[in-house]
Order: structure tokens, then C-alpha cells, then sequence
């Protein structure tokens, strides 16, 4: 999401159930599950505990100070998504930091998506820098990296009481991850490589997590079936294929179309669940916004596999970091952008 900056579900209980559908998947997707759940409502909040720490607060639509968890939980938000970082500066969205958000989304009751990025920053289909400390490793030694720190860090997890409902392998991976070796475009093979390891690595500690490949620029078909067809014939496997959507006033109805068709597509095509993992407009422009996310919520669960949409970094306000497409105000409050996740 970085290019946006300069630019796992509250289920109700007894709703969901994480065991593999019966029926043959498709491709290399790891199938799709048949059970009835809730449709997932979520945010991306990875900037609470930075934005806290730095004083900002957070209020309701009456003003109130409250918890950033309750305000959203308040605005039909049922799922939480925290993107890992493996050695940042400043720490923040390591896998402490993660584990402390984690644990305050558990007790709001929302389920839980981790999203690793594989990198000790920003990656995105500009940029998928290798972790210093993995720097000078082979391509074996990478993918031995890969695989030992997703199982660290879903460990620390477990062991603190977190189980999530999903795991991202990668971010935004339009063109694979841990350039140069992964990247897909000249080395499509290894990526498929990188992404079974992280597959095997979720599976080994929460075999009932989906795990999702996660490309931005939903509306574009031909990238994600040059993709999700390279992955497969690399022997991959996933459960669901995540989506970023981050239009404007002029294309929001095309793409949002072209996004239907796509999630059809993938269906289809794979057996792969779907998702839009991240999306995102103009804070300045609530009310256009709440119309993008309603149609875009509407088309989702038109989809026989779309189970969610989740707003990206929805609490940044008054330019955080130079972020413009949160969905809270300049008092610090939601949006009317908000109240499309509080449709049944």
C-alpha cells in the first residue's frame, strides 16, 4: 500500500467453520469452503499502536473518546488485518507490535488476518525489497527464511492465545515478492516456490487458516490469471485471492464492474475463495465513498466465494503520514464511508 502514501470476522458464534469443503478443488487453490459464515466486514488498523503513541485519539460519531477497536466494531467491523514487518525501524508492525493488536482485536471479538509482507517495510508491486538480514542469502537459504520466520511468528501467535481465521503470503505480489530471486515476472518458478513454503509454514501451525495471495488492482484479469496460472503450474497452493481496490470519482463504476468479473474468474477458474483485502477513496469525498464500498459490498457477496471486503487504514486522519484515503474525519471521528459495512 505504499504507493498510496507519497501515497480474522466477528462471526457470529456458532456461524463458521474453518474445515476444507469435501468437493475437489480447482487448480491449486486449496477449495472452497461450502460453510455458511458471516461475510466479512474488516479494516486494516496496523497504524493504531503508532498513532497512539504519538497522541492521537480517537472518537465516535457522538464525540466520545473511545477505543479504536469499539468505534469500529460499533460501524459493523467484524474483522481486523495486521500487516507484518520483519525488522522495522522503530519496531512498529513487528511481530510484538503485531501480537498486541492481535490481542485486542481477539478480545473485541473480531477474527483476524496477518499479512506478511516479507520485507522490513513497505512491499508492493513497486517494491519487494528483501529483508536485510536475508540480503546476502541464496535462493534455498531464502526460502529456508521464508519458511522458519512465518512459523516463528504464527508460534508467537499461538502461544499467546491467537489463532487467525487468515494468512496472507505476501503483499500485493502483482509480480511476486523478495526481489530479485521471487520475483515473478523472471523467476516465476521460484515464487511458486516461496509461496508453497509460506503455504506449508501457515498450514503446519493452523491447518484450518486460509491462506491468501494477496495482488492489487482488482479489476485487471490478465495479470491475475498470468499470476494464479504461473503459481499453479509452479505447483502452488492457496485458498483464497486477495484484492486491492482504490479507485477514483471517474473510475470507481468501471472498475468496480471489471472486479466482478474478475472474482467470478477466479472462482471459477481456481476454486479459490475471494476477497478484497484492502480498499480505499478519498477521505475528502465520504459521501462517494460510501456509495463505492456499498456496490462494491453488494458485488462481493454476489459471488458464490466472496466471502469479504476490509477498508485499508481506515483510522488515519488528518493526513497521517500523507495518507488521504482513510474513511475518520478531521475531529477524529468515522465517515459516513463507514456505514456500508453496517448492511446485513
Amino acid at each position: 500500500m505504499k504507493q498510496k502514501l507519497i501515497a480474522c470476522v466477528l462471526v457470529l458464534s456458532g456461524l463458521i467453520s474453518c474445515s476444507k469443503s469435501s468437493n475437489q478443488p480447482k487448480g491449486n487453490a486449496g477449495g472452497t469452503d461450502t460453510t455458511t459464515f458471516a461475510f466479512t466486514a474488516g479494516a486494516d488498523v496496523s497504524w493504531v499502536t503508532q498513532m497512539e503513541a504519538s497522541g492521537v485519539a480517537f472518537f465516535d460519531t457522538t464525540g466520545t473518546v473511545k477505543d479504536l477497536f469499539a468505534i469500529l466494531k460499533e460501524k459493523g467491523i467484524n474483522a481486523i488485518r495486521l500487516r507484518v514487518w520483519v525488522n522495522p525501524t522503530g519496531g512498529y508492525c513487528n511481530t510484538a507490535d503485531v501480537v498486541a493488536k492481535a490481542l485486542r482485536a481477539k478480545a473485541a471479538g473480531m477474527n483476524i488476518l496477518i499479512d506478511f509482507h516479507y520485507s522490513d517495510t513497505w512491499a508492493d508491486p513497486g517494491d519487494q525489497t528483501v529483508p536485510a538480514a536475508w540480503a546476502n542469502l541464496s535462493f534455498s537459504g531464502l526460502d529456508s527464511a521464508l519458511g522458519a520466520y512465518t512459523t516463528a511468528v504464527l508460534d508467537t501467535l499461538q502461544n499467546n492465545g491467537i489463532t487467525p481465521t487468515w494468512v496472507q503470503v505476501g503483499n500485493e505480489v502483482s509480480n511476486g515478492m523478495l526481489w530479485p530471486m521471487g520475483q515473478a515476472s523472471t523467476n516465476m518458478a521460484q515464487f511458486a516456490t516461496l509461496v508453497s513454503t509460506g503455504y506449508k509454514a501457515v498450514k503446519s501451525v493452523f491447518p484450518k487458516c486460509k491462506v491468501i495471495i494477496h495482488l492489487s488492482n482488482g479489476y485487471d484479469n490478465a495479470v491475475y490469471r498470468w499470476l494464479f496460472d504461473g503459481l499453479k503450474a509452479g505447483g502452488a497452493s492457496w485458498d483464497v485471492v486477495g484484492m486491492s481496490m482504490y479507485p477514483t470519482d471517474a473510475t470507481w463504476q468501471s472498475q468496480d464492474s471489471l472486479c466482478l468479473v474478475n472474482m467470478q474468474d477466479m472462482v471459477s477458474r481456481y476454486g479459490s475463495q475471494v476477497m478484497i483485502c484492502e480498499a480505499g477513496y478519498a477521505v475528502s469525498e465520504p459521501t462517494e465513498a460510501l456509495t463505492f464500498l456499498s456496490d462494491l459490498i453488494t458485488k462481493t457477496k454476489s459471488v458464490s466465494g466472496g466471502i469479504g471486503v476490509l477498508y485499508w487504514e481506515p483510522e488515519a486522519y488528518n493526513g497521517w503520514q500523507g495518507y488521504q484515503m482513510g474513511a475518520f474525519n478531521q475531529l477524529g471521528r468515522p465517515t459516513q464511508a463507514l456505514d456500508a459495512f453496517l448492511t446485513p
